[in-house]
């Protein structure tokens, strides 16, 4: 059987943990720091990195990190080329808040230091439990109630057009989000950090939601 192949755009440091997770679970990855379009590939996968231009959803600096508006404007493309095309979406972490905005949603720049606690810290990965609705891809994954890592200090806020939140934090924060009739996944944890040379004992196997995309990738 022809491996899935994969278009992979992510930063200019740590794209290699994403193109090991599709890689071991059966994938082809492209991956390159903004690529264009290339839709001879079967999925998309938008991964982790700083934050977006904010402009992009209609704010003023709220406390937002230093955009890369090279990156910004590649993956807005990327997007729309794969959604256009009807190919399965997987985003991580930057990859799900770049999906909501495209989509028309809105982000927080600055969780409150009280949520944030939970999410970020100098000394890397924060780990939290979220819980999943029921029927979700997550849900299926791993079932209701699963600890996942986070480094992030912006969330999602108002949804994009379609989209649904399928898992929460423990305060609310928004962790997964879908769209129905859609093979699209958005996590705001990473779990190419949770998975082979790179599994932990207090997290679920992120290496589910990889084989998730090369499924929807084969299905399709």
């Amino acid at each position: 059987m022809k491996k899935p192949k994969i278009q992979v755009s992510g930063g200019q440091r740590l794209i290699e943990n994403y193109t090991a997770a599709i890689c071991s679970v059966g994938g082809e990855a492209v991956a390159a720091y903004c690529p264009e379009p290339d839709l001879s590939c079967d999925g998309l996968l938008l991964c982790g990195g700083g934050d977006i231009e904010c402009t992009l959803y209609g704010q003023e600096d709220r406390g937002s990190q230093p955009p890369d508006r090279d990156r910004d404007k590649a993956e807005i493309a990327l997007f729309h080329a794969f959604y256009e095309a009807s190919k399965p979406i997987l985003g991580i972490c930057r990859g799900m808040q770049m999906i909501n905005i495209l989509l028309g949603g809105t982000m927080i720049q600055d969780m409150p230091a009280q949520q944030c606690i939970f999410h970020s810290g100098s000394d890397g990965d924060r780990i939290h439990p979220i819980r999943t609705a029921e029927d979700t891809i997550l849900h299926q994954l791993y079932g209701p109630l699963l600890h996942v890592n986070s480094h992030h200090h912006q969330a999602v806020d108002r949804l994009g057009k379609g989209l649904a939140v399928t898992a929460w934090s423990e305060s609310g924060v928004p962790e997964a989000l879908e769209l129905p009739g859609y093979p699209l996944l958005g996590v705001q944890f990473h779990p190419e950090r949770m998975c082979f040379d790179h599994r932990r004992m207090d997290t679920v196997d992120g290496a589910s939601i990889f084989a998730w995309l090369l499924k929807q990738c084969q299905d399709g």
